[in-house]
């Protein structure tokens, strides 16, 4: 019988300045953009609470307190106009919010460098005695039937005492190779496999595969020996992936293909193919937006 491997913290970063989004983001972070009734942030973390997640920690920009008031801020006064209009139905997805009480929002260390790894160095602190823990970035939607993403990722690696760690990947065409990280596999199965070495938007006639990966991670507390502010890469920041690809040379990295779909919210056009299949796949909504799309005539 496998030794389980209890995965009980998880990082979700959330400290990015959106650029692509601006002017909106100016107020606005990127990650509380609404996805229908929801911001981007909060799909997130309901992802790590069906997965079991004993403890979120948001990691935010100094000064950032939209994140911080959506999820511990009462509105009193909203709920008591809906309770005089005998609407009080719609205030339970604010108490739902309110009820979230295993999430921790810290700041991102200010003297760190730019990049994807500094809000992981941030929570570093909060991390010490974790064998190791599931990361998410905030960009990345999923459509999954049941289990959500972070959860199969976390099963796989605690039923797989081999694996030092492991990241999601999807197959993507190969028009949009040279917009992700891709992985070379060492090793291929149905739905998972190893791999050695990750590159950054390849040109895609020197894609080692067409298997890229995304913001979901389960990765041990020894990621932070590659993982240092002094470790910057591209455009001088610092980045996750190069910290992971240190690691694929000391341990067995996996990857797993994750029974569902991937969507990126990272810039305009994808936020608003991600915003379109949510709404399709939402019973509230999929009938009108699927009405909508039918009558439109987009010509040429």
């Amino acid at each position: 019988m496998l030794k389980m491997r209890k995965i009980r913290k998880a990082v979700i970063t959330a400290a990015g300045f959106g650029s692509r989004f601006l002017p909106v983001v100016k107020t606005i972070p990127k990650e509380m953009l609404p996805v229908i009734d929801k911001p981007i942030l909060q799909y997130v973390v309901e992802e790590c609470i069906n997965a079991g997640i004993e403890e979120i920690i948001i990691v935010v920009r100094k000064g950032n307190d939209v994140i911080r008031n959506y999820f511990t801020q009462e509105v009193p006064g909203v709920r008591q106009l809906l309770e005089e209009q005998g609407k009080l139905e719609r205030y339970k997805p604010i108490e739902e919010v309110l009820g979230f009480k295993n999430i921790k929002i810290i700041e991102q260390q200010p003297e760190l460098p730019y990049g994807n790894g500094s809000p992981v160095i941030s929570a570093k602190a909060y991390l010490e005695g974790e064998a190791a823990f599931a990361v998410l970035f905030a960009d990345d939607l999923f459509v999954t039937k049941e289990k959500s993403c972070i959860a199969q990722l976390i099963e796989f690696y605690e039923q797989h005492d081999e694996a030092m760690a492991v990241c999601g990947a999807e197959k993507v065409p190969y028009e949009e190779l040279n917009r992700y990280g891709i992985i070379k596999p060492t090793a291929q199965h149905e739905d998972y496999g190893e791999f050695e070495l990750l590159i950054e938007k390849p040109d895609a006639d020197k894609a080692p595969s067409d298997l890229a990966i995304y913001g979901r991670f389960v990765v041990p507390f020894k990621i932070f020996e590659y993982l240092t502010a002094q470790a910057t890469g591209k455009d001088n920041e610092v980045w996750l992936q190069d910290a992971n690809d240190q690691l694929s040379k000391h341990g067995r990295y996996f990857y797993k293909i994750i029974d569902g779909k991937w969507w990126t919210t990272g810039d305009p056009s994808r936020f608003y193919q991600a915003f379109t299949m949510f709404m399709l796949n939402d019973p509230r909504f999929a009938g009108d937006a699927k009405a909508m799309l039918k009558k439109l005539n987009l010509g040429e």
